[in-house]
């Protein structure tokens, strides 16, 4: 079985579609009612298709999963079940427990500069990887999709993912949300700011990340004497929704705006995650020492520094990251083009270079 999850729109069905090449029959899509209907009794029209089979928005009937780790324990065949879901594993339903060996977890949050190509990197990072919204036809129509989007899912998405919540309470949240990109979550401001308690807040930011529109960089903690900073980091994920959400409508705006720098640290943060990196963290102290992202390619412990220029500089908290966290090299990503060394064991490369090399430049081996 593999699950298939991504934000809405993300391109996952028509993914499914293209790499899975299955007849009408075998395609359940759970926003439709024939198909949940068809679906009524799974135990009886499920066991008896050939081929991939595949569930579209299983969000929907979360009782599914129990059903299909029965059927895949029958038949064990790689690739039985496509399955596709608009938010988090946990919450389209799926129990890890259960399914432990049986199941495949692949994410997908639209374009992404391997698929675009490094030239049109700028183009990506303003309007942001939802199919519609980087391929619409000028800045306005795609800033216009954008808004759309983001009415619809907060008016209706939200609601069937079983989040209840006020769509105009959610919209000022999402919003401030943005104000915060790419800085640690201070629930006690925004509740504050919003009128209500931490624990709502905190509510109202769990509901966004587990709908995958928003991440949540958790923090590591060092074995240092240093006081470290405990709380997560959050950013909009999808840059081209958080310029919206700012109120950025152009790549003139952008370039004036005061969350610029922000905003391309989230971007590239995100392209980077994409890649063959595993666990990924960022690191921060009380006393300033900080680092965007810690993350292991290949074996090898590797810090990731995201600065919006293009002449970097080895800093006292890049020193200080190297050295406390024992880190095997650390790399400063920046707006240029060119690549050279900043100190022992640490190397400064442009984003576009970056993206063409991979994960292999982050290790060292490229």
């Amino acid at each position: 079985m593999v699950l298939l999850t991504g934000p809405r729109q993300a391109g996952k069905s028509t993914l499914a579609r293209a790499v899975a090449d299955v007849p009408p029959s075998n395609v359940f899509d759970l926003e439709d009612p024939r198909d949940l209907a068809r679906l009524g009794e799974p135990t009886l029209s499920l066991p008896g298709l050939a081929g991939t089979v595949i569930i579209d928005e299983a969000q929907r009937r979360q009782d599914l999963f129990p059903i299909l780790r029965v059927l895949a324990d029958a038949d064990d065949r790689p690739g039985r079940f496509l399955v596709l879901g608009s938010a988090s594993p946990d919450l389209v339903g799926l129990a890890s427990e259960s399914l432990a060996g049986r199941v495949a977890l692949v994410e997908i949050a639209g374009f992404r500069v391997s698929d675009v190509g490094t030239a049109r990197t700028d183009d990506l990072w303003m309007r942001g990887g939802l199919p519609r919204s980087y391929l619409a036809d000028g800045e306005e129509n795609s800033a216009a999709w954008r808004d759309d989007y983001i009415s619809t899912f907060l008016e209706r998405d939200l609601g069937n993912l079983g989040v209840r919540i006020p769509a105009t309470t959610m919209r000022r949240f999402w919003t401030m949300l943005a104000h915060f990109h790419a800085q640690t979550w201070n629930g006690a401001e925004l509740a504050r700011a919003i009128g209500v308690s931490e624990p709502t807040v905190r509510r109202y930011l769990d509901a966004l990340t587990d709908a995958l529109v928003v991440r949540q960089l958790q923090p590591w903690f060092a074995n240092i004497s240093k006081r470290q900073v405990r709380s997560p980091k959050v950013y909009v994920r999808d840059s081209g929704l958080l310029h919206r959400l700012l109120g950025i409508a152009d790549a003139g705006a952008l370039w004036g705006h005061p969350k610029v720098g922000a905003s391309w640290e989230g971007f590239v943060l995100e392209q980077l995650l994409a890649m063959e990196v595993r666990d990924p963290w960022f690191w921060s102290t009380h006393g300033g020492a900080e680092l965007d992202l810690l993350v292991e390619v290949g074996g090898a412990r590797v810090g990731v520094e995201i600065k919006r220029t293009d002449q970097p500089r080895l800093t006292p908290s890049i020193r200080h990251a190297r050295v406390d966290l024992n880190l095997d090299r650390l790399v400063v990503v920046h707006a240029g083009e060119s690549r050279f060394v900043l100190g022992d064991g640490v190397e400064a490369i442009g984003a576009r270079l970056l993206f063409e090399l991979g994960p292999a430049v982050l290790a060292g081996s490229a």
